[in-house]
């Protein structure tokens, strides 16, 4: 635990943790030192200067945000000469300024235009210099201006700490320019087009490409939400305009290393008016699709589902979300009957490495452990776990990498396994165990023969020093990691491919009959109810297929009837992420045409079948809401999984193709073999 320091900072008693900058020990007290090129989370590197205070006994201002809190420091943020200097700061950056504020995209979070107005500056003293650089627009998502950059340099630092390194500094002093390698346009670089940049910088130089004239930051309703498009589950800040989404920021706090988000994640909203979006129901006519109302789409899958009894299936992802999983839970036992319900969860792991993950910080780690996994930004393969752990090490973590093949995050270990996965991880179970660490007697016999090699050795050294070690791991190999942890302590995290892959298992979406893989391929189905967009392009082999999706797929092409789902920009509910945290997916914009959330059709399809589970789940919720408790072991409250099931029905009455689905694409096409 960290030792805490006394001071005084503007007068104002401040008690901050050892070791913490000056410009973050004001905020704790409601103090705003001003900067331009501070970004929390990150060393400070004092290259604005605006953030200057005097410290009583030093004989120069000094820098707040690489000037450490110390005991007894008595600092002043406003005297005349500290605001002089500021605005002296703040004159010579608009001299190489443009002065178009009533017309900027930026403005209204524009940190210079804020500081100028603080200091009263309407224009420059000093003489105005344009250098006249090429714009970077060809690229259809981000647009660089080089004319407007002040050269803070946050840009470059949030690129290189999570790994990307597109940007750096090209000559010295004002004439300096941000640029890529060899001063190309952004699409001829190495971008991944994530657009961390744009959210880190503080004026107009970087932006979305498509902003202009789409309504000044003041019109926007900003809404906190969740992207479900891979296995991360990140956190946005989705702004909205006349209710059509402009823009998505990384909506994680600031400082965190959680606060990325993909190309997918920020730009991929633009498919909510896609022209493959289904906004009303339909059904095969001959060779063709054709319009119908909902009361006939009802009265149509309500038939098929009773007809075919205890040969209907149900499937589904792992990317919906808790309040829809548990909805459909009921109408699956209560209405259609049929205990063949199954989720593309299945397709890479078992409900137990889901079930009892760990929950985890990854902020406070100091080892992270990759056993089996490639997470990467250039391939969008869960993306921002490799951008956290890239943040993290060179924040100081350590880190191994166990994989059999190469990986990208190799290039950054401090050490390095190639080879078998869960034999290696054996290896470092009995290298603990005899270097004197004690173990579980019934785990003992199953790594009492492994031999233990140097690497594992190391792996052993790496772990005993560490104080928060987490180990991410392929979700196959979540039993070996466990038991790396039942002998010393660290965190373990089966990483899925989908967003809510922990959710839908919380709330029971598990294989009961007949399996996900069986189904897709019709086995003992007659009539197969496919919900949200698994990884199915063939039509299995029923007698009818009914697919409720908000895009028509290759499969809905091939339906009998389709119904129109909400994107999950256009619905509300929870998911559980792959770190065990609870987060709230907040309606952005209403579903567009006659789609609906899935939950809300389940209801409906559930009335049309004469077995409504509106009441069942009203009484389910009633029950809690009187203070019920549901039965949960030990075991599960330490895992962060006593959730109460009344958040998750709260509202019950009333994508894009990335990487990380191309992974369970390919798992879905071995199952069919």
């Amino acid at each position: 635990m960290s030792k805490t320091v006394n001071l005084k900072i503007d007068g104002k008693e401040v008690h901050a943790p050892e070791g913490l900058n000056l410009i973050d020990a004001a905020k704790t007290a409601g103090i705003h030192i001003p900067n331009l090129c501070y970004m929390k989370g990150m060393r400070g590197v004092g290259a604005c200067r605006l953030c200057l205070v005097e410290i009583e006994g030093s004989k120069a201002p000094m820098i707040a945000c690489t000037t450490k809190v110390k005991e007894g420091m008595v600092v002043n943020t406003q005297t005349e000469k500290i605001q002089e200097m500021r605005k002296f700061v703040i004159d010579l950056i608009l001299s190489i300024h443009p002065l178009d504020c009533m017309t900027c995209t930026k403005a209204g979070v524009c940190k210079l235009q804020k500081y100028a107005y603080d200091f009263e500056l309407k224009e420059s003293s000093f003489t105005r210099k344009k250098f006249g650089y090429p714009v970077d627009e060809a690229n259809p998502f981000i647009k660089r201006d080089p004319d407007y950059c002040i050269l803070c340099g946050r840009c470059v630092r949030v690129c290189k700490e999570q790994g990307t390194n597109v940007l750096e500094f090209m000559g010295r002093g004002v004439g300096a320019k941000v640029v890529t390698a060899r001063d190309k346009p952004l699409q001829e670089s190495s971008c991944t087009f994530c657009g961390s940049c744009v959210d880190a910088c503080p004026v107009n130089a970087l932006l979305e490409a498509d902003r202009w004239r789409k309504g000044r930051e003041w019109e926007y309703d900003k809404i906190k939400s969740v992207c479900l498009s891979c296995g991360n589950g990140c956190d946005i800040t989705v702004s909205t305009k006349d209710g059509e989404v402009v823009k998505v920021n990384a909506g994680a706090d600031k400082g965190s290393v959680e606060r990325y988000i993909c190309a997918i994640g920020r730009f991929g909203f633009d498919s909510l008016l896609s022209d493959a979006r289904v906004t009303v129901p339909l059904k095969r006519t001959g060779k063709e699709l054709k319009e119908i109302s909902w009361e006939e789409a009802l009265k149509a899958v309500a038939g098929g589902l009773k007809n075919a009894g205890e040969a209907a299936g149900i499937i589904t992802t792992g990317g919906i979300l808790n309040q829809d999983a548990f909805v459909l839970s009921k109408f699956a036992s209560d209405a259609v009957k049929t205990k063949n319900v199954d989720t593309t969860v299945s397709l890479y792991a078992d409900a137990a490495s889901m079930k009892y993950s760990d929950a985890v910080q990854m902020d406070s780690a100091d080892l992270f452990i990759v056993a089996g996994l490639n997470p990467s930004q250039c391939e969008r393969a869960l993306p921002a776990l490799d951008a956290g752990i890239r943040k993290m090490a060179s924040r100081g973590a350590k880190l191994i990498v166990i994989n059999s093949g190469e990986t990208k995050l190799s290039s950054i270990a401090n050490l390095n396994i190639q080879g078998d996965e869960a034999q290696t991880l054996a290896r470092i179970a009995r290298a603990m165990i005899l270097n004197g660490t004690k173990a579980p007697k019934e785990m003992e016999p199953e790594i009492a023969n492994v031999d233990v090699t140097e690497e594992a050795e190391k792996a052993v050294e790496f772990l005993t020093a560490a104080k928060e070690p987490v180990i991410f791991t392929a979700p196959s190999l979540f039993g070996a990691a466990k038991n790396i942890s039942m002998i010393v302590n660290a965190k373990v995290v089966a990483v899925p491919y989908e967003a809510n892959a922990r959710g839908v298992v919380a709330m029971g979406l598990v294989t009961e009959g007949k399996t996900y893989s069986e189904m897709i391929q019709g086995k003992g189905i007659k009539a197969l109810y496919v919900i949200a967009e698994p990884p199915v392009n063939k039509r299995p082999d029923v007698d009818l297929l009914m697919v409720q999706t908000s895009y028509l797929t290759e499969l809905a092409k091939q339906a009998d009837i389709v119904l129109p789902s909400a994107s999950f920009l256009e619905s509300e509910g929870t998911v559980i992420n792959y770190l065990g945290k609870v987060k709230n997916v907040t309606m952005a914009v209403e579903p567009h045409g006659e789609a609906k959330q899935h939950k809300d059709i389940f209801i409906a399809l559930s009335k049309a079948m004469g077995t409504p589970i509106k009441e069942s789940v009203a009484k389910f919720k009633a029950a809690f809401e009187k203070g019920a408790k549901p039965k949960v072991s030990r075991f599960e409250k330490k895992q962060g999984l006593d959730i109460d099931p009344a958040e998750f029905t709260r509202s019950v009455n009333e994508p894009l193709v990335c990487a990380s689905r191309l992974l369970w694409l390919k798992e879905a096409e071995k199952a069919a073999v």
